[in-house]
């Protein structure tokens, strides 16, 4: 993986997916803690989520308290992504997002 190659958009919408799973995967995260933790919109956040299954990723929402939003995101399957793929690259990854 060459982070200083230019990245299409499809790709770098890829690298945002698996970022975004990987970060689920460490801690329990919602879509608050996901927005501090990455500075990326909520809705930009929300669609890659909803996306996850493109990938073959199962993402699902764990209720925690009575309120409907109360409660946090987990990665119940990985489905074809290596998780230890991502994990090792994932510093790589955020460059590729950083960039503009």
């Amino acid at each position: 993986m060459n982070p200083h190659k230019t990245v299409s958009k499809q790709q770098k919408a890829f690298y945002r997916k698996l970022f975004i799973a990987h970060q689920i995967s460490t801690d329990k995260h919602n879509l608050l803690s996901l927005h501090k933790l990455t500075n990326m919109p909520r809705r930009t956040l929300q669609d890659a989520i909803a996306a996850f299954i493109d990938l073959g990723i199962e993402c699902e929402f764990v209720q925690d308290g009575e309120r409907n939003n109360a409660g946090y995101y987990k990665i119940a399957d990985w489905g074809p992504i290596k998780s230890d793929w991502v994990k090792s690259n994932v510093a790589q990854i955020e460059v590729i997002l950083n960039e503009s």
